[in-house]
């Protein structure tokens, strides 16, 4: 998801997954793949950048995530759903000694 701003000033966030074409008329107008249209006042070139950092997260989450031993975590009474896999925090280094 990535944060832009409505001409009127309002703040909203949109799945960048969505996202089929940006054109620039100059106001930057956002269509989404059902064809639905945002004008936004970031401009094409800040719109990429949201999506590539966005994307980028992404990708070092699930690195992280793969690199993290498997831990079963049992359900308990005050939580009956178990975690699939347990986030590693911030501060913590991988396997490959990048943070």
């Amino acid at each position: 998801m990535i944060t832009l701003t409505r001409l009127s000033g309002s703040v909203f966030v949109l799945n960048s997954d969505l996202i089929e074409r940006i054109d620039a008329t100059p106001d930057s107008v956002i269509t989404l793949v059902d064809g639905k249209k945002y004008v936004v006042s970031e401009s094409l070139d800040e719109i990429i950048a949201a999506v590539r950092t966005y994307r980028g997260q992404i990708v070092a989450v699930s690195s992280r995530l793969a690199d993290a031993p498997e831990e079963p975590v049992q359900p308990t009474p005050d939580r009956p759903l178990a975690a699939v896999a347990t986030l590693p925090s911030a501060g913590t280094s991988s396997a490959h000694g990048d943070h």
